[in-house]
């Protein structure tokens, strides 16, 4: 069984750094790209930055494009989102996700078939 668990959300002041952790079990990890998404209340669950299987590509929401930055590790299951120059628009529950078997960085939610249970970022202005 796929599992994906979240860390690393909390309270930070606009301007402040956090970094997200992903850590997944139950599949062969180093085989499929890696996504986070975030929703803030009353909106749609969005894309924030993905990454291919191997790293080589990766994707950014414009919004944060420049501020956050996706990295995974295979040898600990584990992918990070960093996240810089926070803003209080940042404020959402984060979630990351596994895909299915594709060669770039899945950008769409319907190539997402595991999900995590989300770790709330809230930025205070």
């Amino acid at each position: 069984q796929v599992q994906l668990v979240e860390s690393g959300g909390g309270l930070v002041q606009a301007g402040g750094s956090l970094r997200l952790s992903c850590a997944a079990s139950g599949r062969t990890f180093r085989s499929y790209g890696m996504g986070w998404f975030r929703q803030a209340p009353g909106k749609e669950r969005d894309i924030v930055a993905a990454i291919s299987w191997n790293s080589i590509n990766t994707y950014y929401a414009d919004s944060v494009k420049g501020r956050f930055t996706i990295s995974r590790d295979n040898a600990k299951n584990t992918v990070y989102l960093q996240m810089n120059s926070l803003k209080p628009e940042d404020t959402a529950v984060y979630y990351c996700a596994t895909s299915g078997y594709y060669s770039g960085a899945p950008v769409y939610k319907s190539q997402y078939n595991y999900w995590g249970q989300g770790t709330q970022v809230t930025v205070s202005s």
